[in-house]
């Protein structure tokens, strides 16, 4: 596998159906178009998968339960974990199993991505204020260099979507944000556009503001 010292990241894209996401069939799409991307620039692509144990062994405290004392979500004992067909990892890609929201947090992660020698880090997934977004965090907490796809994210209301994404663009100091189409010409050795804010705190906003704001990072 050739070091280009990055890899992409694809955070918890699974079959999982309970949290009702907001344009997931758009995400995937942007991740059918991504993925063969990246495999043409021979640059790593690493998946996450969230488990909770059906005997609820690990579970976070207050996680929601079925009548029957199952987990709600990501349910080991169903389908709903596996990754979707049409992106289904390769036999060479990295599949990283993790029981909590941030991909980092008690994985391999990290490992990984240092076995790879890897600098910059190619992030999307759901859901962007949850399981994304703290694995941004930590991701830049280890010091990698942050690259977000923000239309391979979603949540499960846009409200969510829009004020995680302008916190992570906020307090993520090294933070590029790329759509889909601009990051492929990127790969592709084509000119392309992304936002980067020039100071820390430039997206401030109110509720009555943060749909202008999400719009300024989004379409640079």
């Amino acid at each position: 596998m050739t070091n280009h010292k990055s890899a992409l990241v694809l955070i918890d894209l699974q079959k999982e159906s309970n949290f009702g996401l907001d344009d997931m069939n758009d995400v995937l799409e942007n991740a059918k178009k991504m993925i063969p991307a990246f495999r043409e620039a021979d640059i790593p692509i690493i998946y996450t998968r969230q488990i909770n144990r059906e005997d609820t062994v690990g579970l976070s405290k207050g996680e929601p339960l079925n009548e029957d004392g199952t987990p709600y979500f990501y349910n080991a004992a169903s389908d709903q974990i596996e990754i979707f067909d049409e992106i289904k990892p390769a036999d060479d890609d990295v599949v990283i199993d993790k029981y909590r929201w941030s991909a980092f947090f008690d994985t391999s992660l990290d490992l990984m991505l240092k076995s790879l020698d890897v600098d910059h880090l190619y992030i999307g997934g759901v859901v962007t204020d949850g399981c994304l977004m703290t694995s941004v965090f930590d991701a830049y907490f280890r010091d990698y260099q942050i690259n977000l796809i923000h239309d391979l994210c979603t949540a499960s209301n846009e409200g969510a979507h829009q004020a995680a994404m302008l916190t992570m663009t906020n307090w993520v100091y090294n933070l590029n944000i790329f759509s889909t189409d601009e990051l492929i010409k990127k790969l592709n050795g084509e000119e392309y556009n992304y936002f980067k804010a020039d100071q820390v705190d430039q997206m401030q906003f109110t509720a009555d503001t943060m749909e202008a704001k999400f719009k300024e990072i989004t379409n640079p």
